[in-house]
């Protein structure tokens, strides 16, 4: 293995070894990427506050996310696609997690199916559903969640309507990748990439095709997914899907304090603060800067975790220290997937710990749950003066 010595090592790597579209599929955001880029500046702009002579023994991040033991509180974030990454990507993304102690999400737009993973690991995983407006397909997949002992529902609800991403239409996106010459040429120069899926039968988009009456391929895939979305979600419809899942429950999407507020009286056990990686609204305010005020609005009535552009366990460091209870992490663990499978992924936690407990040390703190804004330097106009 190559000397790793940060998320972005993992990177270079993984952009040499993974299908151009597959790389512009988890390195983009939607239309000008004004929010992608911003959710990972803005943590620049926080500061740490260097501390000195403490006792910095018996160091621990151990903590919990929604009343699970964490070794430190990350969890790998729900992405699609994670099968074209690297073949049976879910799979090994899942395996590195439960052996590293952190929670895994599968997404609804994997490769490898619901079943796979659970067959495939001993630790129970979460699972995200999106807002469709098939309620079969709905009860039939939660179903299926449930069968397989997920310990919790992420129900994704900034997803109503597709965000733009000029690049996924630029490059044809799809699962498996269609043999035009562009795709041939890309390809043969991945040819590790390439032995990999030759070698599974997981190529297609597993939690879906073969459980949806009429979708047997990818053109058929994509007219129902473009179809099923559903615009008309409101807060019943969440309730709705909480009521079917009947266990613990995430709302991922949430940038609002007023939607965090509602969140919070619909009875879910946590939020997760995210503007989907800077992928559907761009122009919205990075999580980063979101997370304060609405930790001060709900912070004491649901936990409250954080997405988009966390790339550093110092990054764990600010989001904890401000208030979050957990973060998620997407790209910084397909980086390392991509580049490495199943070692890229532990590789990619190792990175995070290591600098999350060594920053913690170096501020004067000894557990995870010590962490507060004590600790923290922040700009007096962080959060913005913007009008409405």
């Amino acid at each position: 293995m190559p000397v790793i010595t940060n998320i972005e090592d993992l990177k270079r790597i993984y952009r040499r070894r993974a299908p151009k579209m597959f790389y512009d599929y988890a390195e983009s955001g939607s239309w000008t990427e004004q929010t992608f880029r911003e959710n990972t500046s803005d943590f620049e702009q926080i500061r740490l506050r260097q501390r000195v002579a403490v006792d910095m023994s018996g160091r621990s991040t151990a903590t919990q996310m929604i009343g699970q033991d964490v070794a430190m509180p990350v969890a790998l974030a729900p992405v699609g696609l994670c099968g074209m990454q690297h073949a049976d990507g879910e799979i090994l993304a899942a395996r590195a997690a439960e052996k590293f102690g952190v929670p895994f999400t599968l997404s609804t737009m994997s490769i490898c199916s619901i079943e796979d993973v659970a067959e495939n690991t001993s630790a129970p995983f979460w699972f995200q559903i999106y807002t469709l407006n098939d309620d079969e397909f709905n009860r039939n997949i939660i179903n299926r969640a449930k069968a397989a002992g997920c310990s919790a529902l992420v129900i994704t609800v900034d997803l109503q309507v597709l965000g733009q991403r000029h690049k996924d239409l630029k490059n044809g996106l799809s699962a498996p990748p269609k043999p035009t010459l562009a795709n041939w040429l890309d390809l043969s120069t991945k040819w590790a990439w390439g032995l990999g899926m030759l070698q599974t039968k997981r190529r297609e988009f597993g939690n879906i095709v073969g459980h949806v009456e009429g979708v047997s391929d990818p053109s058929s895939l994509s007219s129902w997914t473009a179809e099923k979305f559903d615009p008309s979600l409101d807060w019943d419809k969440v309730r709705k899907l909480m009521d079917m899942w009947g266990g613990k429950v995430i709302l991922k999407g949430i940038l609002d304090v007023e939607d965090a507020v509602r969140a919070a009286e619909v009875g879910a056990d946590a939020i997760v603060v995210s503007n989907h990686g800077g992928r559907q609204l761009d122009g919205a305010m990075s999580s980063i800067r979101m997370l304060r005020p609405i930790i001060d609005a709900v912070g004491d009535r649901i936990e409250v975790h954080l997405d988009s552009g966390i790339r550093s366990g110092q990054d764990v460091l600010k989001a904890v220290a401000m208030g979050a209870k957990g973060t998620m992490i997407g790209r910084a663990f397909v980086y390392g997937l991509g580049a490495m499978g199943e070692a890229g992924v532990t590789r990619a936690l190792e990175v995070i710990h290591r600098e999350l407990d060594v920053s913690m040390a170096l501020c004067g703190r000894r557990h995870v749950g010590d962490l507060d804004r004590d600790v923290l330097l922040i700009p007096e106009d962080f959060e913005g003066r913007w009008q409405r």
